[in-house]
């Protein structure tokens, strides 16, 4: 009768506690906000995650060794500068993982075209550096990229679930 009774007990608490950490873990996802819009503030190397007008988180970026002004062609090392979508997500990046800017946009195309150069393309959000001896938050102090914008791996996890592909991204001087 005793080990029927502690068998029970321990059914019964192994089932308690499943039924606590499932949701738990299950929700850790659908608890995580999602936001609405991405600005990304160059000056002050600052990239913030909006919903309805509201903060909701904000990191240090690195960008491009030449982070003033806007993009205008093909390894210039700069950051465009505007109004783009992020377009899709890249879970195989060299840098971790990444999520596409829809650079370049008509306006830059045009402008390009009128130049007479290539604008680029391929400019991300990516995580680290995977050759860089310095820690995370130490690269995070130098601009390093070709022109994307760059965080560490532990925060590209964290906006990788707070922002879907049609995301629209404000790039700000």
């Amino acid at each position: 009768m005793f080990n029927a009774q502690l068998t029970l007990i321990s059914l019964l608490m192994f089932t308690s506690l499943l039924s606590i950490s499932q949701p738990i873990f299950a929700s850790t996802d659908a608890k995580m906000p999602k936001a609405d819009l991405v600005i990304v503030d160059k000056s002050n190397a600052k990239l913030s995650l909006l919903r309805k007008g509201k903060t909701l988180k904000s990191y240090r970026i690195a960008l491009g060794e030449s982070p003033k002004g806007h993009k205008l062609t093909e390894g210039d090392q700069r950051t465009p500068q505007g109004r783009y979508i992020l377009d899709y997500k890249k879970s195989n990046s060299t840098y971790y993982k990444a999520i596409h800017i829809s650079y370049p946009n008509a306006e830059d195309i045009l402008r390009a075209q009128a130049l007479g150069i290539d604008p680029g393309g391929q400019i991300m959000i990516h995580g680290q550096n995977p050759n860089s001896s310095l820690p995370p938050e130490e690269a995070q102090k130098f601009n390093w990229t070709d022109g994307c914008i760059a965080i560490t791996n532990k925060e590209m996890d964290e906006i990788w679930l707070m922002i879907d592909e049609g995301t629209p991204i404000e790039i700000w001087p």
